[in-house]
């Protein structure tokens, strides 16, 4: 049983950190862009960024498998690839993705909000390109909110439920990650195992938290 726990517990720190990567450059500008930008429709990518919060993970899950299924033109192209995502590691990393992204976006978002503007002006006005403002200044003055995000969207991906069960179902040893785990334990009677995960779980989001807490009050 030790053994089966660390090797949940290493692919659950894995695939949640390749979510946290994979969500970082999207999610970087999404952030920028909602704290420095007016533009139509602002109000919609809003509600649809935040949307994975508020709609049941199961939802989101289904839309994902919808969109990915063998049924959808997406799905069918890359099958024909030979890309196959639905129900290895790939797709747990893909919900993990998905439900982790709104909180790294509205940290990140917060963040930009607190760099004075002027900086960037200045910047603009001695002929600094968008994309050397951005680097040079705008990140760094927000890399604590940066960071805080990136905690907060990690330790969401690695307590992900509902969406991966939808997309990755529960296989020992290929999809099964330390949330699927204590569902799993619980419902089959595995007590001593189901109480062992949730120390796991409990511990790195008490830290994951913490951390993210203390960079962003800093």
């Amino acid at each position: 049983m030790a053994a089966e726990l660390w090797t949940i517990t290493w692919f659950s720190l894995a695939t949640a950190l390749a979510a946290t990567v994979l969500m970082a450059p999207p999610g970087l500008a999404l952030g920028w862009v909602l704290a420095r930008r007016r533009f139509p429709g602002k109000a919609l990518v809003e509600t649809l960024v935040s949307l994975p919060l508020v709609l049941p993970p199961v939802a989101t899950g289904y839309i994902l498998l919808t969109i990915l299924g063998r049924r959808s033109s997406l799905g069918r192209w890359l099958e024909d690839g030979g890309l196959e995502i639905l129900f290895t590691w790939k797709a747990v990393v893909l919900a993990m993705t998905v439900m982790g992204l709104p909180l790294f976006v509205r940290t990140v978002r917060a963040g930009f909000e607190q760099v004075n503007e002027r900086f960037e002006q200045v910047a603009a006005t001695l002929g600094a390109s968008v994309a050397r403002t951005f680097f040079s200044i705008s990140l760094p003055l927000a890399r604590r909110f940066v960071l805080a995000g990136a905690i907060l969207g990690f330790s969401r991906a690695l307590g992900e439920f509902g969406a991966t069960v939808m997309v990755a179902g529960s296989m020992p040893g290929r999809t099964r990650t330390l949330a699927v785990s204590l569902y799993t334990f619980a419902e089959t009677g595995q007590d001593r195992a189901a109480v062992a995960v949730l120390v796991i779980v409990f511990g790195i989001a008490f830290a994951a938290v913490w951390a993210s807490n203390r960079l962003a009050a800093s």
